[in-house]
């Protein structure tokens, strides 16, 4: 049985959906950028029955509320919504997972309140995406295409480099959210539903013509003449959190949960990308801080392997869920 939720806030509400007996272990499921709950749609019936699984839509996606007027989209925002809806429903000690964007939210999530989560599960996330080295588009945000190619030592940006590249995102931010504004972007396209799902499929690769109808299903509203997105315009602004990968990896010493790492191995991260001076440095930590308690798995797949082919992780992630039984290392 699905239940649809909506949690009030001070800007409007925050949608939710959820699977399973309520008294159920705890489990809050994080979409990626851009997605929805129904990410989740097809993964979920297929992960234990004694569990309580709820997917938010983070604000400005999906049947949540638009920021107010005015207001940029940031990162820790998202983080902000977690936290709401975890206080909304009273939620000492719960189960994280979260796929991309989701992840890297999970990740921060459980570096900030570590006594709240016994177990986070990152699906095509490193839980964290280091600005400024990271990619310029934002946390857990590329999807198109797969990072580039190592950087060397000789390559590293300089100290001023970084700070220019921190900052620079910034103007941009705050320079395309007055260029929304003054030219009225706000205003919805109406589009057949085949357009819809096409525009929505050449934007996402890695997406099923399946996977980007149940995306839609949440992600659009029928109105006279076809489809409007729900998704606030606003979202796809980037936003870096001033986090670095310094400092990415001393947070992440402080999550006191089992971690579960699902990365696929046809999605965003290469197996170059391994080497790369964001992941490995990641990867190193988890394993060196978490020891015992981190579990890396590579799968068959791409980006949205749980929501494209749900059987592929199902299983791992249930052994995960309902044993808490070591997964050897895919290394």
């Amino acid at each position: 049985m699905i239940s649809e939720l909506k949690f009030l806030v001070p800007w409007g509400h925050i949608a939710a959906k959820a699977w399973g007996p309520s008294q159920g272990r705890h489990v809050l499921c994080l979409h990626g950028w851009l997605d929805n709950a129904n990410t989740f749609n097809r993964l979920i019936p297929l992960l234990p029955k004694d569990c309580y699984y709820m997917a938010v839509d983070f604000g400005g996606h999906g049947l949540s509320s638009h920021r107010p007027p005015g207001f940029p989209y940031h990162f820790m925002d998202y983080v902000g919504d977690v936290r709401r809806v975890v206080e909304a429903l009273k939620w000492s000690r719960f189960t994280l997972m979260g796929h991309s964007l989701g992840g890297t939210v999970a990740g921060m999530f459980s570096c900030i309140f570590p006594d709240m989560v016994d177990k986070l599960i990152l699906v095509e996330s490193y839980g964290f995406f280091p600005a400024p080295k990271g990619d310029e588009r934002g946390p857990g945000l590329n999807r198109q295409k797969k990072p580039s190619s190592p950087v060397t030592p000789k390559d590293a940006p300089s100290v001023l480099e970084e700070y220019e590249r921190l900052l620079k995102p910034k103007r941009k931010l705050f320079e395309g959210l007055l260029s929304f504004e003054a030219n009225k972007q706000y205003s919805t396209k109406v589009r057949s539903p085949q357009e819809a799902l096409q525009r929505l499929l050449k934007a996402n690769p890695h997406l099923t013509e399946d996977s980007g109808k149940i995306l839609l299903q949440r992600g659009t509203t029928e109105v006279p003449g076809g489809l409007v997105y729900n998704r606030d315009i606003r979202i796809t602004l980037h936003n870096h959190s001033f986090v670095t990968l310094d400092q990415s990896v001393i947070f992440l010493k402080n999550i006191q949960a089992d971690v579960l790492m699902i990365i696929a191995q046809d999605g965003i991260f290469s197996i170059e990308s391994k080497d790369a001076p964001v992941v490995k440095p990641l990867q190193e930590a988890f394993r060196n801080f978490l020891k015992e308690r981190y579990h890396y798995v590579d799968v068959p797949g791409n980006h949205f392997v749980h929501l494209n082919e749900p059987e592929v992780v199902a299983g791992i992630i249930s052994d995960f869920l309902s044993k808490g039984e070591s997964l050897k290392a895919s290394l």
